[in-house]
């Protein structure tokens, strides 16, 4: 299996071990486009793999901060309370660049910037950039993705 994201389509492809195409699901990127360096809040390019997943077995819309569920399962009302915040829902594939000095290690390492796909409240997705660096989808595309990816799988992020 191998993930590539297109950043130009806001689309996440898996692709079976033949290079085929499994699924496709559309994504939200970062709204500042692409870019490796740490606070620039944008995705980062390159080849990457799946260093975690986090979330297995948990309801959809369960709410995560700092990599642990809070107890809270996202509703529209619990989004109108902090209309705001950066909600990561559902699952998280925490991803790691493969190139040192490109999207691994010092202030280009996309691990360090925790830097996941992630679910998002599904009434506020759109398939286009709008994130802080993450890939987000919506919470049922994610579950999907997540039950066919192990750790280690491979992501390629694309700019076009």
């Amino acid at each position: 299996m191998k993930i590539v994201v297109n950043l130009a389509l806001q689309r996440l492809d898996l692709l079976d071990d033949n290079g085929e195409l499994r699924r496709s699901w559309p994504v939200s990127t970062a709204a500042n486009g692409a870019g490796e360096e740490t606070g620039s809040c944008c995705t980062p390019r390159g080849e990457h793999i799946v260093r975690a997943r986090i979330g297995a077995g948990m309801p959809l819309n369960t709410v995560f901060v700092g990599r642990r569920p809070t107890g809270e399962v996202y509703t529209p009302e619990l989004g109108e309370t902090e209309p705001e915040r950066d909600w990561i829902l559902s699952r998280i594939l925490w991803l790691s660049g493969t190139e040192p000095g490109f999207n691994r290690l010092g202030d280009r390492d996309t691990m360090r910037r925790y830097i996941y796909i992630h679910g998002t409240p599904d009434e506020g997705f759109v398939a286009e950039p709008r994130s802080h660096g993450c890939i987000r989808m919506r919470n049922r595309d994610l579950a999907e993705l997540f039950d066919l990816t192990p750790v280690y799988t491979p992501v390629d992020i694309r700019a076009a």
